[in-house]
């Protein structure tokens, strides 16, 4: 297995029914307490770890978490207020380099993706039907409804920010390796966090440049 990419590739299977948008809502509102077990109990110099050789740290990938969702939830509001806006892509790899995202504790990370995805599913919960169906548009990407965002919200590469702690807690044989993470549908690793980035980043599991496609080289 690619360690870059850990989780499959996305498939949007077309507009989905009440019933599944409530599941998807329900996985954004269980990923912060999924990320925190995830990392539970990793010490410092772990945490300072990376996942892959010349990839990013544990610290790097909870981090990149909320920075990536913060986007995600703009996109969501800008979507609802405006008449298909044009949203600004960024520079994942970039962020990651800054000071706050390699040195801060995760703590600060973790709390703010608790506080931001209560806020995300209020949001997403008191929407109409239709209002999935408003749309942004997306430099590289064309025009994104809220649906298909949705539908990306909860899978990779969130799904991925769990899985690559875990993976390296049973490589490095750490303590808390054989914890079971279970989404609230009853899925082990599957389909939470994520950010709304570029498709084709979904259709490989490729974290992106800017959207784009690009491979950051250091996810």
């Amino acid at each position: 297995m690619d360690l870059r990419y850990p989780v499959g590739p996305f498939h949007y299977e077309g507009e989905p029914g009440e019933e599944q948008r409530r599941r998807w809502i329900g996985e954004i509102d269980a990923a912060p307490e999924r990320l925190r077990t995830a990392v539970e109990g990793l010490s410092a110099e772990q945490l300072d770890t990376p996942y892959r050789p010349g990839g990013w740290t544990l610290r790097q990938v909870v981090h990149h978490v909320p920075d990536s969702h913060l986007n995600a939830y703009v996109r969501f509001k800008l979507a609802l207020t405006e008449e298909q806006p044009t949203i600004k892509p960024y520079f994942e790899e970039r962020w990651a380099k800054l000071g706050d995202t390699r040195t801060t504790p995760i703590e600060a990370s973790l709390a703010l993706l608790e506080a931001l995805h209560r806020r995300w599913a209020i949001l997403l919960r008191s929407l109409a039907p239709a209002d999935f169906a408003r749309t942004f548009l997306h430099p590289e990407l064309g025009v994104m409804t809220l649906d298909r965002t949705l539908a990306r919200s909860p899978s990779t590469p969130g799904t991925a920010a769990t899985t690559r702690p875990t993976s390296l807690r049973c490589a490095s044989a750490w303590a808390g390796a054989g914890a079971s993470l279970t989404s609230p549908g009853g899925q082990t690793q599957s389909r939470l966090f994520s950010t709304v980035e570029g498709e084709n980043k979904r259709a490989s599991g490729v974290t992106c440049c800017r959207d784009n496609g690009k491979a950051s080289p250091g996810a």
